[in-house]
């Protein structure tokens, strides 16, 4: 393993084409302001002179004393981990979401279970297919549920609170005499104090409770309980991913930006985005993949707002040079150069051409896996620069909020018996399996009535500089992952835009604050199936399917109420068939008169 004080501190090497007279500027202007020295002296006038925001950062700004506080907690972690494998649990099932849920899962993807400790799962999904796929072939009395919610109040977790309770207790009726007579034992939650914590259902009957300091938002917490628990159940070396984050932390500390790894990223992407460079896109070695989608949240959440923000564009295949509008901007994201494997050394081709053409391409390199402590502070440090070159509090979240209000009020209406289901909005065309329905500028207006040409009517409402992201509220699976990677291909090749995807609920706590409150250029399709096997939510009003039907006719009319082009797909009962149907007709779509 690498000495993390040698590898961490290593600066990206930056290409930046036409964007390097805007990066210098902004080195000038940080190294005459002395950012680095205020970040760390908590200056919150680096991103507001308003003394309520200012009060508000103050109060998020304890991510940069985790790696040491933390450091106080290995013992304990360590003790726990290894107590809960002594006592035969098998499993570990995670159940949050966004930075809650995210940071686990490149944990655990990326190093896997040590031998000896528990599997892990990662349940951040409510369709009740994957709620399924996640609980049912699991013994609930050798399955530890770790419940992980900053608020207390977060619906998804509770949600699977409710399903975790009920069959810890269906199991303890069958088998008395457990070590743990009551549900409770089986289940562990990572949460704040005071109100946060309180508003778990049953959180005193809980085997153990983990309180972070409150004064660290959910996207800035990977070093915290959030990952340091579930690391701690994987078998982990959590001093050697401390001291990682802890080295790079102390190199971000550097007065001279250009040679400080965090501080200089930030100028960069901050510039780039502020200058038309906006899409960010990951080129990321395959073993640690799943570094990109963490990075994803930590930055649409951060910066999408009041109009402006970073698009990070995470996992889009490879395409050729030529695919690559001039909105982009790339970060190549290494380990171990030179490339092993065949899909790396084709990202390293790429990277090169890209800068070969003019494009902006940022280089990252690790030495080892345990880095990504060091990576996941860099990139906290980054952001939160970004957030101050581009004029916005990068702590907040201000349009999080919308598309739950509006499924809350959705369930209410249900839990109050109002209506027996969420009426989708009118249809505009079927046919092959898929049924779509449009926003009102698509309702209100005539097509042919017809799959294709209904979807080349959206595709024309694109704006020049869009992003094109798929919204899918369908139970995650392997295959369902290459196929909308096939369909973002698809669309960025034939229209030269930048896509983005994401699975939902999850995407609503990760780039959900982007594609509402960032600049208004995205454009949407969303996803729906039906639910065959739907799944109640113990002692709830209404299903697991009934949620995420809520959810995203929520996220339907959030987005819309935003003047954005949205239309939903419903894939009908068989989602791996309609995303296949989808592709072809969205390829008819593109050779349509409307879109040419």
């Amino acid at each position: 393993m690498s000495d993390p004080a040698s590898t961490t501190a290593n600066v990206p090497r930056f290409a930046l084409g036409d964007g390097i007279a805007a990066f210098e500027a902004a080195v000038q202007r940080a190294r005459s302001e002395e950012w680095a020295n205020r970040l760390f002296d908590r200056d919150v006038r680096l991103w507001s002179n308003d003394q309520r925001v200012g009060a508000a950062i103050a109060d998020r700004l304890g991510w940069l004393d985790a790696p040491a506080h933390f450091a106080n907690q290995i013992a304990a972690l360590e003790g726990f981990g290894d107590a809960v494998v002594d006592q035969g649990y098998t499993t570990a099932i995670i159940a949050g979401m966004g930075g809650s849920s995210l940071a686990p899962d490149v944990l655990h993807r990326t190093f896997g279970s040590q031998e000896g400790y528990l599997a892990l799962r990662i349940l951040d999904s409510t369709d009740p297919e994957y709620v399924a796929a996640t609980f049912d072939d699991l013994d609930p009395l050798q399955t530890l549920v770790v419940v992980a919610s900053k608020s207390g109040t977060t619906t998804e977790p509770n949600a699977f609170l409710a399903e975790a309770w009920a069959r810890a207790q269906a199991a303890l009726d069958v088998r008395r005499h457990h070590t743990y007579e009551q549900p409770g034992g089986f289940i562990v939650a990572i949460s704040d104090p005071g109100r946060s914590i309180d508003a778990i259902p049953h959180h005193d009957a809980f085997r153990e409770v983990f309180l972070n300091p409150p004064n660290i938002g959910g996207r800035y917490s990977a070093l915290t309980y959030v990952g340091l628990v579930p690391a701690s159940l994987i078998g982990l070396d959590l001093d050697a991913l401390l001291a990682s984050g802890s080295a790079m932390l102390g190199a971000c500390r550097e007065p001279d930006p250009t040679a400080n790894p965090g501080l200089s990223l930030g100028l960069a992407i901050g510039t780039l985005a502020r200058n038309g460079r906006d899409k960010l896109t990951f080129l990321t070695d395959s073993s640690i993949a799943s570094f990109g989608a963490w990075v994803e949240q930590l930055i649409a959440e951060s910066t999408g707002k009041h109009g402006v923000g970073i698009v990070p564009v995470d996992l889009e295949p490879v395409g050729a040079v030529d695919a690559y509008g001039p909105d982009r901007a790339f970060v190549r994201i290494a380990l171990n150069s030179p490339a092993t494997t065949d899909e790396d050394a084709a990202r390293d081709r790429l990277a090169d051409a890209l800068e070969a053409a003019g494009h902006p391409v940022i280089r990252i390199e690790l030495s080892d896996p345990i880095d990504l402590g060091a990576e996941a502070v860099r990139w906290e440090v980054a952001t939160a620069f970004a957030g101050a070159v581009l004029g916005i509090d990068p702590f907040d979240q201000p349009n999080v909020e919308e598309a739950k209000q509006l499924t809350r009020d959705l369930l209410a209406r249900r839990g109050r018996g109002e209506a027996d289901s969420t009426p989708p909005p009118a249809p505009v065309a079927s046919g092959d399996g898929l049924v779509l329905h449009g926003d009102a500028a698509l309702r209100l207006t005539s097509g042919d009535g017809g799959v294709v040409g209904e979807l080349a009517r959206h595709l024309a409402r694109r704006r020049p500089n869009a992003y094109l992201c798929l919204q899918a509220f369908i139970a995650p699976t392997p295959a369902r992952d290459e196929a909308m990677a096939g369909i973002r291909a698809l669309l960025r090749d034939r229209t030269g835009r930048a896509t983005t995807a994401g699975y939902g609920p999850r995407f609503l706590h990760s780039t959900g604050q982007l594609h509402k409150g960032g600049a208004p250029i995205g454009w949407f399709i969303q996803l729906t199936a039906d639910h065959p096997a739907d799944r109640p939510i113990p002692g709830w009003p209404y299903t697991f399917g009934q949620l995420i039907d809520a959810q995203a006719a929520g996220d339907f009319a959030a987005i819309e109420s935003h003047d954005l082009p949205i239309l939903r797909v419903h894939l009908g009962s068989d989602p791996d068939a309609g995303l296949a149907a989808l592709h072809q007709a969205l390829a008819a779509a593109l050779d349509h008169p409307t879109e040419a």
